[in-house]
C-alpha cells in the first residue's frame, strides 16, 4: 500500500513539475520553426546563370525513385528552341507529390544537379490532379540578367566538336 501512495505522489511531483515550466507549443502557421539543414522539402528544377534549364532529360531521377513517382519525357533540343545546353530536354517533367516519400535518391542520381528539394514543407492538396506537380510548377524563376527558355542561339554554338590535334612543328 505504501509503495502505490509514493508511485502516485511521484507522478503528481511530475505533473506539478511540468505544469510550472514554460510549453514549447510553436504557433503553426503565425510562426514557423525552422527547418534543419539536411532537411528534405518540395522539389526544384534548377537553371543556369543565363536562363537554361539544367535538366537533360536523362531520366535518371525517374529510375533512381524508388516510388515511382516522377515522370520524364525527353525530346530534342534545335537551335531555333533550345532549353538546356545539351542534346535533350525535358518537355514533360511530373512528380506526384502523393507518391514522393522524400527520400532525395533523384538529388543524388542527378548528374547536372537539376533536381534539388528545398525546405518547403507546407504541402496540402485539394484533390488529386493538384498533387501532380509539372515542369512549370518546379522550375525556378529566371535570375536577373537571364533569358526565359526556349531561348533562339546561333548555329553550333552549344554542338559538340573533337578537339584537333596540332602539329608542334606548325
Amino acid at each position: 500500500m505504501a509503495g502505490i501512495i509514493g508511485e502516485i505522489l511521484r507522478g503528481l511531483s511530475t505533473t506539478l513539475h511540468m505544469a510550472a515550466t514554460k510549453p514549447v507549443t510553436i504557433q503553426y502557421p503565425e510562426v514557423k520553426r525552422p527547418v534543419r539543414p539536411r532537411f528534405k522539402g518540395r522539389h526544384h528544377l534548377m537553371r543556369y546563370d543565363n536562363g537554361m534549364e539544367k535538366c537533360i532529360g536523362c531520366s535518371l531521377c525517374s529510375a533512381a525513385c524508388p516510388a515511382d513517382a516522377i515522370f520524364v519525357e525527353a525530346a530534342e533540343n534545335t537551335d531555333e528552341e533550345r532549353y538546356s545546353p545539351g542534346e535533350r530536354y525535358a518537355r514533360v517533367y511530373e512528380i506526384n507529390m502523393l507518391r514522393c516519400i522524400f527520400c532525395g535518391y533523384c538529388e543524388d542520381a542527378c548528374p547536372t544537379e537539376a533536381i534539388v528539394l528545398g525546405d518547403n514543407y507546407e504541402l496540402s492538396f485539394t484533390d488529386r490532379r493538384s498533387s501532380i506537380y509539372a515542369k512549370e510548377m518546379l522550375l525556378v524563376p529566371v535570375d536577373e540578367g537571364g533569358k526565359p527558355t526556349p531561348q533562339k542561339v546561333e548555329p553550333g554554338i552549344y554542338t559538340r566538336s573533337i578537339p584537333v590535334m596540332q602539329d608542334p612543328k606548325d
